[in-house]
């Protein structure tokens, strides 16, 4: 697969839905992605899409599982009031100030309904009001139908997605819903096409989690079900932009920011930044001291402990419908983790289980 059909393939997943919990739309269409390198592909109990890749040589081969949450945030539908309009809930970290105004999709038992999420108009609004965003509990969705066909085909529960197609803007950026996480599923398959140049003597995992915006769910099952020999966790983290700190965000076109911090293991994160070094390739070092907010939590502690690293996208505007990347960071994420995984050997892993020697 070429990256121009990646970075495509990358633009369809963030158009289609897949909120938490609901995230079989999103792993058929990941399934049909993956034909170019493998098909050995399985759904675990809980919804995770596990993908293995075999490596080179002899087995047993050590094993890597590279893990990219799935999931996105989006609403619920909590109440059908008179006239049809209909409350909800959020599903993960929605931020209630970007969504007025926006257009949604209902997917109903029966199929998908168009609508929008509207509030009072500024003119209607009281004194206090004013100046003030709208909590998620005075904003509604409108279908444009009469309440009896409302309360026919939508159930309370319902999921709800935002409706925008991915764009592109100038200097290799793309902008949309949900590159929180389809960005990081875009980087492992840059890194499984990488990987079919380089002979790597590893089996890779490549899992694509669910419900990572809802408490990590599938990480944790995912990594005691393969049970690798080391994973790593691939996510976004915060792009610099105005009114952010520049010691804790990070500028498009930086390429990965490599996690430091007790939820990594230290030689998988030297290992990283060295191959990052061998490369030529920008990168940086993100700190972080307690939970990194990612799969990573979850997979370091699954059966006697999984050595565990994370690497992450830059990103502006996390969790809104326009989220924005340098896909030139998707693609060094992607070679990155390729080239670090084709340095991996049973010596290798065998010295994990040791710390790293200042």
């Amino acid at each position: 697969m070429s990256e121009w059909n990646i970075r495509e393939t990358m633009k369809q997943l963030m158009a289609a839905s897949g909120i938490s919990g609901h995230e079989d739309r999103i792993a058929a269409l990941i399934q049909d992605a993956l034909v170019p390198f493998t098909t050995d592909v399985t759904i675990d109990r809980v919804g995770n899409l596990i993908a293995k890749v075999e490596g080179h040589g002899p087995a047993p081969r050590p094993s890597v599982l590279l893990a990219a949450h799935m999931d996105e945030i989006g609403l619920m539908v909590t109440k059908i009031e008179a006239g049809g309009f209909m409350r909800m809930i959020n599903v993960g970290g929605v931020d209630p100030r970007t969504q007025v105004a926006q257009e949604v999709t209902v997917h109903t038992r029966t199929g998908d309904l168009v609508g929008i999420i509207g509030s009072k108009p500024p003119h209607l609004t009281s004194a206090a009001e004013r100046g003030k965003a709208f909590p998620l509990t005075d904003l509604f969705i409108d279908l444009g139908l009469p309440e009896a066909v409302v309360r026919e085909q939508v159930q309370i529960g319902d999921p709800v997605t935002i409706r925008r197609q991915s764009f592109e803007l100038a200097y290799d950026r793309i902008s949309g819903k949900a590159m929180d996480n389809r960005a990081s599923v875009a980087a492992v398959f840059e890194c499984l096409a990488e990987l079919k140049t380089l002979a790597a003597a590893v089996d890779v995992y490549a899992v694509f989690t669910i419900q990572e915006e809802r408490n990590r769910v599938g990480a944790g099952p995912a990594g005691y079900n393969v049970n690798p020999d080391l994973a790593i966790a691939i996510d976004v983290t915060f792009a610099q932009m105005p009114g952010t700190e520049p010691d804790s965000t990070f500028p498009l076109g930086s390429g990965p920011a490599i996690f430091f911090g007790p939820n990594g293991h230290r030689t998988i994160t030297a290992g990283l930044e060295e191959t990052a070094r061998q490369l030529d390739m920008p990168h940086t070092r993100e700190i972080i001291i307690g939970d990194s907010g990612t799969d990573a939590w979850s997979l370091q502690i699954q059966r006697a402990g999984i050595p565990t690293g994370l690497i992450s996208i830059p990103l502006r505007y996390m969790h809104t419908s326009v989220e924005t990347v340098c896909y030139q960071d998707i693609v060094n994420s992607g070679r990155l983790l390729a080239h670090y995984i084709a340095g991996i050997d049973r010596a290798y892993v065998e010295g994990l289980s040791c710390y790293l020697k200042d």
